[in-house]
């Protein structure tokens, strides 16, 4: 009898004796690498935030954590690539409060903005911040309300796209200070950046994360915080509503969520690592530094979340009458 052929003797008998079922056992999770998406362009708040994170979530998950930027349609192309993912926890998605905001904005979307998605945890929160080019006069809120009143139709202010936290921030701006701007929707904040910086666009009602170092570093002047108090990155900028537009709200979060019917016993893993990053002092002062507040909640709590603000941004969206091209 051949060497072969005795071995082959030798496995199957060792799977007789083990009443073998034909399945192979589970791996434990994870055994490869875990994608995060981040559905904006490199460079932007999103993708920022993705990365100060992933390092650390890989060492909490003992795997490599790569993050992979989709960007487009106001960050729905990179989130049906993690609707339509393997419910097995190696595909991740961080998204902003503009997630709420399509389900209203946009008539048909690729997937249920709820149903089709598995809540993990709050990240952190952020107000957004207003900040023009150095050149424009105005040095204050006051200021710039005089001077769009001035030159209607003149100024321009820059999001990362229609229906996007900048965007409402700045139809928002314009109802409650009853000035007309014109709004330059991009498929990113950080090209947009770039454009304000330049001088090619006025102003950007932007997030902590793309606008805080580029307004330390004198290249744009942030005039007000867009949260109902002051951010604790920025304590001498005074909100929108306290430099002279009461009322004025618009606050912005991130979150972890993987596709629908994710395994609770995964998601109590992604969960926990997640978590585990946010408690770390380095990862507080980084996030801190860059004006988000770290936060975090239950699977069921960011679950409520989200309807709820489904609900309030249809709402607003309905009374500013902002439409998606």
């Amino acid at each position: 009898m051949s060497l072969t052929r005795i071995l082959t003797l030798v496995v199957v008998a060792a799977i007789v004796t083990a009443g073998w079922n034909g399945q192979v056992p589970a791996q434990p999770y994870p055994s490869r690498p875990v994608r995060i998406i981040s559905p904006f362009a490199p460079g932007g708040g999103n993708d920022a935030l993705c990365r100060i994170l992933s390092q650390r979530l890989g060492e909490n998950l003992k795997q490599q954590v790569i993050v992979e930027n989709r960007a487009g349609a106001n960050g729905i192309v990179g989130t049906e690539v993690a609707a339509r993912s393997a419910p097995d926890g190696y595909t991740i998605v961080l998204i902003p409060s503009g997630h709420a905001v399509n389900a209203t904005l946009y008539k048909k979307l690729p997937f249920d903005s709820i149903r089709d998605f598995s809540p993990i945890t709050l990240v952190g929160s952020s107000p957004l911040v207003l900040a023009v080019h150095p050149s424009l006069p105005a040095k204050n809120v006051k200021d710039l309300i005089a001077l769009a009143k001035a030159r209607p139709g003149q100024l321009t202010y820059v999001s990362a796209g229609i229906g996007s936290s900048g965007h409402l921030g700045g139809a928002q701006f314009e109802t409650l200070t009853h000035t007309k701007m014109v709004h330059i929707p991009y498929k990113g904040m950080a090209v947009a950046i770039t454009d304000l910086m330049s001088g090619q666009v006025t102003m950007t009602f932007g997030t902590s994360l793309s606008v805080v170092p580029h307004a330390r570093s004198g290249r744009l002047r942030a005039l007000a915080t867009t949260g109902t108090q002051r951010s604790p990155a920025l304590p001498d900028l005074p909100t929108v509503a306290e430099a002279g537009v009461p009322g004025y709200e618009a606050s912005l979060w991130y979150g972890f969520v993987g596709p629908a019917k994710l395994p609770p016993e995964i998601v109590s893993r992604l969960h926990s690592a997640i978590v585990g990053a946010l408690q770390l002092p380095d990862i507080r002062e980084r996030l801190a530094s860059q004006g988000v507040d770290p936060q975090h909640n239950t699977p069921e709590e960011f679950a409520k979340l989200l309807v709820s603000d489904v609900e309030r941004w249809a709402k607003v969206i309905q009374r500013a009458g902002v439409q998606a091209e």
